[in-house]
């Protein structure tokens, strides 16, 4: 796999729509693994402020609900949709629910993990763990689950 293969990856949207990455080629990307009923979920709120801060400069982020954690996000799409807006006013794209670990891991997942390792490995942590692509492609950054997007505000200040 080249670094420019994050791009020939697909995923469903929050609506059942099949999305190419492709679409998102030239912009930054912060990928995290959501969910409505975890302890971190108010990130939701900061995420949705980081992207209307960088929007406008090719920054996108990608919402992939998970129901690995704790049972998490036990909701359906249509509940997962209408939470992340009623609550968190999110109008970044979310999509539909996924794995990102086991034997079901997400083609997405398996890539950003094999690419942006920890310490400890590759395995997502928790909810709410965030992959920032660069504008070619590229995994750049892997952030931890309790990094908050204040943080990762201050670190795309200096790139984008």
């Amino acid at each position: 796999m080249t670094l420019s293969d994050f791009y020939q990856f697909s995923a469903k949207n929050i609506k059942g729509q099949e999305v190419q990455l492709s679409d998102f080629r030239g912009k930054y990307i912060l990928v995290v693994n959501t969910a409505s009923k975890c302890g971190l979920t108010p990130q939701l709120e900061g995420l949705e402020k980081l992207y209307e801060k960088y929007k406008e400069n090719g920054f996108v982020i990608l919402g992939f609900p998970c129901n690995q954690f704790a049972n998490q996000e036990p909701g359906d799409e249509k509940s997962i949709s209408e939470g992340c807006l009623l609550n968190y006013g999110v109008s970044f794209p979310m999509f539909s629910k996924i794995e990102v670990n086991g034997e079901n891991t997400h083609p997405i997942y398996k890539f950003l993990k094999s690419k942006l390792k920890y310490l400890f490995g590759s395995r997502i942590r928790w909810n709410f763990e965030k992959f920032l692509i660069d504008r070619n492609g590229k995994p750049i950054k892997r952030f931890a689950p309790w990094v908050k997007p204040e943080k990762i505000d201050e670190y795309l200040l200096k790139i984008i």
